[in-house]
């Protein structure tokens, strides 16, 4: 099993940046792709964007939503078990609750919800207009 905890959300103005964390512990951390996904009350989780890793050297693939993908970055330190992200041009939009989560195996991502085995309590990011 693995243990997720995000952190890094806030309040920011519309247009500012802010950058997500998510720390693991417990099975190590490279066996598994990543991913953040987002929620709003009463709404379906929201894929935001997943990170896979080859086991082979620093390689790590990515993936976005179209939504976002101009404006956000997705990355991992597999040497300190976390996993970023990073959003820039903030809109009210944004504002909502961000989770990370994580799969098995790493070589693979997905970006459906129910396709992964934990999850985080998330990270509130809120967005000031």
């Amino acid at each position: 099993q693995v243990q997720l905890v995000e952190s890094g959300g806030g309040l920011v103005q519309a247009g500012g940046s802010l950058r997500l964390s998510c720390a693991a512990s417990g099975r190590p951390f490279a066996s598994y792709s990543m991913g953040w996904f987002r929620q709003a009350p009463g709404k379906e989780r929201e894929f935001v964007a997943a990170i896979r890793w080859s086991g082979v050297s620093t390689y790590y693939g990515s993936h976005y939503a179209d939504s976002v993908k101009d404006r956000i970055t997705i990355s991992r330190d597999n040497a300190k078990n976390t996993m970023y992200l990073l959003m820039s041009s903030l809109t009210p939009e944004d504002q909502t609750l961000y989770c990370c989560a994580a799969r098995l195996p790493a070589e693979l991502y997905t970006t459906t919800a129910k396709k992964y085995d934990y999850w985080g309590q998330g990270t509130q990011v809120t967005v000031s207009s």
